[in-house]
């Protein structure tokens, strides 16, 4: 596979704007290097900041090009992908009851959690 996120460094402000980071550090470590916000998940920053690359990069996340998108891994293989969001979504909505559930891919349905 092509583009998989293979470490994930703490870099400079990129605000201070005459330096490409993305360049400066895809020269020092020789591989293509991409920014990524700690606040951002599913296309939303968190703090109310510019969201980048709808999600922080994690290792063996996907980085998708067409969609410049950080893709987390596929949890299970009935889970599709929000285009929107760039995050993996069950076929069945998680309950909405204040419970614990598990996700069980035999059934593809949500089991509850029992002590």
């Amino acid at each position: 596979m092509q583009n998989i996120v293979t470490e994930v460094i703490v870099g400079k402000d990129e605000t201070d704007g005459v330096i490409n980071w993305e360049i400066h550090y895809g020269n020092i470590r020789e591989q293509v290097c991409k920014r990524t916000s700690f606040n951002t998940s599913g296309g939303v920053h968190s703090n109310g900041g510019v969201a980048f690359r709808k999600n922080y990069a994690g290792i063996g996340y996907t980085y998708d090009e067409t969609r410049d998108a950080f893709i987390p891994p596929q949890p299970f293989d009935s889970w599709v992908l929000n285009e929107d969001s760039c995050l993996w979504e069950a076929p069945t909505s998680y309950p909405d009851d204040d419970q614990m559930y598990t996700w069980n891919e035999e059934t593809t349905s949500w089991d509850l959690i029992t002590e």
